[in-house]
């Protein structure tokens, strides 16, 4: 395994134990009336995102999956939108704290494996 494979990986670990602490302060921001520094956090968050799904798909042609389905928090990305809009943080602080924070803490857990080449 390249180095370069190891180290995006051992990245994208960091990143996601990142993503579960911060989930809880953005969280904590929008209850504490800190707005503007939980939207900040939001947008890093959303651009994190992108990172992990890039990161994922990269590995899947270097021949590692994981098993992390990004896609199972989508519909709580599409409320936290929402959210946002009509200006209910309290919606947005609950998305991050009881469905985007324990998804992270869960996917914390997983590890990178190589993909078994089907021998047929």
């Amino acid at each position: 395994m390249t180095n370069i494979v190891l180290e995006t990986q051992e990245s994208f670990y960091q990143y996601i134990e990142r993503v579960a602490t911060g989930s809880q302060t953005i969280a904590d921001y929008l209850r504490e009336d800190k707005i503007g520094e939980a939207i900040q956090l939001i947008v890093q968050f959303s651009e994190g995102m992108d990172w992990l799904t890039k990161v994922v798909e990269l590995m899947e042609s270097h021949k590692y999956t994981i098993d992390i389905n990004f896609s199972h928090i989508n519909p709580f990305l599409k409320e936290i939108n929402d959210g946002i809009e009509r200006q209910d943080y309290v919606i947005v602080a609950d998305m991050f704290e009881y469905e985007i924070q324990p998804f992270f803490e869960e996917a914390k857990k997983k590890r990178f494996r190589m993909i078994e080449e089907d021998p047929h």
